[in-house]
């Protein structure tokens, strides 16, 4: 299916305010399919698509939230790197449906998170670190984020999350300062990442 591609953050409303608007609707119709979810936040940028595909990976009920959101936002990342004016997913995944139960435990899980970031945003701060063409370089670095997300690994969604977050939020709130800190915090990230699976990788044997 296709979905409203990019064209800038939303001039109005925080990100904070767009998950509890997600969550009610999710409670109104007993849950959304993810295409639900893309087209309820409407023609917005690459910041709000990246933080409705990255905190549902914070969601600690079983179900294997972060590699099917993890893969979503990998495909949408490469599609916003080359340009296209619509983001497509593939019907597994856009018709992947969520309960309303799961939205309210990530509200419940996700917007203390969110919310914290939301307090150090200065609307317009550095803006050109957070213009409209930031969402095409930040694609590389969004996509191994996404990666990472996917990966099945305990506790592992942690740091890639909180990542993801902060850029998706200085690019909805236009403030380059804190997508360069989500970019610092991308190479922690990753690092803790790449470490996790070393490990993993040295217990194989002793299994």
């Amino acid at each position: 299916m296709t979905l409203a591609g990019p064209d800038g953050e939303h001039d109005t409303g925080t990100a904070s305010k767009t998950l509890s608007h997600l969550v009610a609707n999710a409670r109104t119709r007993d849950g959304l399919t993810i295409a639900d979810a893309l087209e309820l936040i409407g023609r917005s940028g690459f910041g709000f698509v990246m933080l409705l595909l990255a905190l549902p990976a914070l969601i600690p009920i079983p179900g294997p939230f972060g590699m099917i959101f993890g893969s979503a936002l990998a495909i949408v990342s490469l599609q916003f790197a080359i340009g296209l004016e619509s983001l497509w997913l593939p019907s597994l995944l856009a018709n992947r449906r969520i309960s309303a139960k799961a939205f309210e435990a990530l509200e419940r899980y996700a917007s203390p998170l969110v919310r914290r970031i939301e307090q150090f945003v200065r609307p317009g701060r550095m803006k050109a670190f957070a213009g409209p063409r930031m969402p095409y370089l930040l694609a590389l670095p969004v996509f191994c984020l996404a990666v990472a997300v996917a990966l099945p690994i305990p506790f592992g969604n942690l740091a890639p999350v909180a990542a993801l977050c902060a850029i998706a939020i200085g690019l909805i709130e236009r403030d380059g300062l804190v997508v360069l800190l989500g970019l610092s915090m991308t190479a922690i990230a990753l690092g803790i990442t790449g470490a996790l699976l070393y490990m993993a990788a040295g217990a194989i044997p002793l299994i």
